[in-house]
């Protein structure tokens, strides 16, 4: 199956531009034999919404995601969006279109709600691990920090994934000085996809945003607010890209560019999938029924519905 990750620049809270060159995008791919087109995270929206996350949340009966899914006609896409629930809850979301047709909205699960993140006062949780089939491939989608969180991965390997798909907005200094984003995404890429046999699709987008460029105009002295919090609001945050996709057994086969558009391609192999289930097959044993036990007995432990300490 051939895979094509398009590596953008969202505009902010441009919806309408950046629907239009996704839709482009798709069709190019397509025409060019790719099966799966995968954007990054917020693709159509911009990563720093603030306040004005509504303004850009689409429903998925509304026309622009209708036409998404139709340009999905004859090949498949996750895209990032923000998406409105019909009980007008907001979720940072990744729209699964295959043939034209919507299979669900990918709703993110764990929020980031520290240093610039500001995630967990904007957007509800999601409920669940997502799965499909396509062609050959039984896929998991994630949308950045769920990959931090060792569980849901393996939830979508009890589901029988063999290939992962996360889209993400990862920036140069977001987490600090101390801390490297991109070191630690290829650590993270790597790992599941050596220890889980699996193929790692990865998206990141690139480009600029800055705390100040989304509207804060309700709050009373955005500047202060944020120098409160320990932020700079005037400081750029970029966006590196490096979008990656890695093989069974963790060697990356295609690789982006930093900090600008691209657009890459890889050929997924269900032979090479096999081939590491054979050589290494570390899930083999593994007891999904074993963990739901011990998590009862964790959780529960003397009847108690609270953590044993």
């Amino acid at each position: 199956m051939k895979v094509t990750i398009c590596q953008t620049a969202p505009r902010l809270l441009d919806v309408q531009g950046n629907l239009e060159e996704v839709i482009t995008k798709i069709h190019h791919a397509r025409e060019k034999g790719s099966q799966l087109v995968v954007f990054p995270e917020l693709a159509l929206t911009g990563y720093f919404v603030g306040k004005r996350y509504h303004e850009a949340a689409l429903r998925l009966d509304s026309a622009e995601i209708k036409a998404l899914a139709a340009a999905s006609r004859g090949t498949a896409a996750i895209v990032g969006f923000i998406e409105e629930s019909r009980s007008m809850n907001f979720y940072n979301s990744a729209l699964v279109a295959v043939d034209g047709e919507i299979l669900f909205a990918y709703r993110k699960l764990n929020l980031p709600n520290y240093g610039v993140f500001e995630e967990g006062k904007i957007f509800s949780t999601g409920k669940r691990i997502r799965t499909f089939r396509l062609h050959r491939y039984h896929m998991a989608v994630f949308i950045c920090n769920d990959m931090w969180h060792p569980s849901l991965p393996y939830l979508g390997i009890t589901q029988k994934a063999d290939v992962f798909v996360t889209i993400v907005n990862s920036s140069r200094g977001s987490m600090g000085t101390e801390f490297s984003n991109r070191e630690t995404w290829g650590v993270i890429n790597t790992f599941y996809s050596r220890i889980f046999g699996i193929y790692g699709i990865c998206a990141n987008r690139v480009g600029e945003e800055s705390l100040a460029g989304r509207d804060q105009s309700s709050l009373p002295d955005p500047c202060c607010c944020a120098a409160e919090r320990g932020e700079d609001a005037g400081a750029v945050y970029r966006f590196w890209g490096g979008s990656e996709i890695v093989n069974p057994f963790g060697r990356i086969i295609s690789k982006a560019a930093l900090y600008k558009p691209d657009q890459i391609e890889a050929q997924l192999s269900s032979e090479l999938l096999r081939q590491k289930k054979i050589l290494l097959p570390y899930l083999k044993n593994d007891d999904p029924y074993f963990t739901c036990r011990e998590l009862k007995r964790i959780l529960f432990k003397n009847g108690r519905g609270h953590f044993a300490r």
